[in-house]
C-alpha cells in the first residue's frame, strides 16, 4: 500500500498547489470580443481585482474597494477558496503522518491507515470547497453572456477557472484513492492479525496437549514399577 498512498498523496498535493495558483490567477473571466465594438483593449477579473490591458501590452489593475460592494457569489467564492486552501494544507500534514513509508508518528499499520484516510477525507472536502466556487463563477459568466438584456460587459471563461477545475479534480481523485487504498490496507492488516492470533492459539493448544501427553506418560511410567 506504500506506493498507492504515496501516489494519492502526491495527487492531492498537486491539486492543492493548482488551487492556490487558481486563487492568485488574474484571469477568472476575460472580456469577449464577440459583438464588441472595442477590440484593442481587454478586461479581465478575478475574485480580488479587475484589470485592463491594451494591444501594446500595457495593463492597469485596481483592487475591489469594498467587500460589501461585490456580488454575493463573489464573496462566497472568496470564502470557499480560502477554506479549500486551508483544508488542503491540513490534509497534506495529516496524510504525511499516515504514510507507510514515513517512520515517525504512529507505527501501527492500522493506525497509519486510519490517519491517511482522515487526510484523504480532508482532500475530498478541500476539492469540493474549490469546485463549488469555480463552477458557480463559471455559471454566472455563462448566464450573463447569453442574457440579451444584460447591460454590462460580457465575459468568457478565463484560464484561472480551468486551473481551478484541474486542481479540484486532482484533489478529489487523490482523496478518494487514498481512502480506498487505506481501507483495503486496514482490512488486509486486520485479517493478517486475526490469522496470526489464530495460529498462536493453535500453537498454544498443541503445546498444552504435548505437555499433557508427557505428563501422562510420566505417570504411566511410575505406575509400571509399582
Amino acid at each position: 500500500m506504500s506506493a498507492g498512498d504515496t501516489v494519492s498523496f502526491l495527487l492531492g498535493v498537486a491539486g492543492w498547489v493548482l488551487i492556490a495558483v487558481c486563487l492568485g490567477d488574474e484571469q477568472w473571466k476575460v472580456s469577449t470580443l464577440d459583438g464588441s465594438v472595442i477590440t484593442t483593449s481587454t478586461i479581465y477579473e478575478n475574485l480580488w481585482k479587475s484589470c485592463a490591458s491594451d494591444s501594446t501590452g500595457v495593463y492597469n489593475c485596481r483592487n475591489f474597494l469594498s467587500l460589501f460592494g461585490l456580488s454575493d457569489y463573489v464573496r462566497a467564492s472568496q470564502a470557499l477558496m480560502i477554506i479549500s486552501i486551508l483544508l488542503g494544507f491540513f490534509a497534506s500534514i495529516v496524510t504525511i503522518f499516515g504514510l507507510q513509508c514515513v517512520k515517525f508518528g504512529a507505527t501501527d499499520p492500522v493506525a497509519k491507515a486510519k490517519i491517511a484516510s482522515a487526510g484523504g477525507a480532508l482532500f475530498i472536502l478541500a476539492a469540493l470547497c474549490a469546485m463549488v466556487p469555480v463552477s458557480w463563477y463559471a455559471f454566472n459568466i455563462t448566464q450573463q453572456f447569453y442574457d440579451p438584456l444584460y447591460p454590462g460587459t460580457k465575459f468568457e471563461l478565463g484560464p484561472g477557472l480551468y486551473i481551478g477545475w484541474a486542481g479540484a479534480s486532482l484533489q478529489l481523485i487523490g482523496g478518494i484513492c487514498l481512502c480506498l487504498a487505506c481501507r483495503k490496507a486496514s482490512g488486509v492488516t486486520g485479517e493478517y492479525s486475526y490469522k496470526y492470533r489464530a495460529s498462536r492459539s493453535a500453537m498454544g493448544a498443541a503445546s498444552r496437549n504435548y505437555t499433557s501427553e508427557v505428563d501422562n506418560s510420566s505417570n504411566y511410567g511410575k505406575n509400571a514399577y509399582v
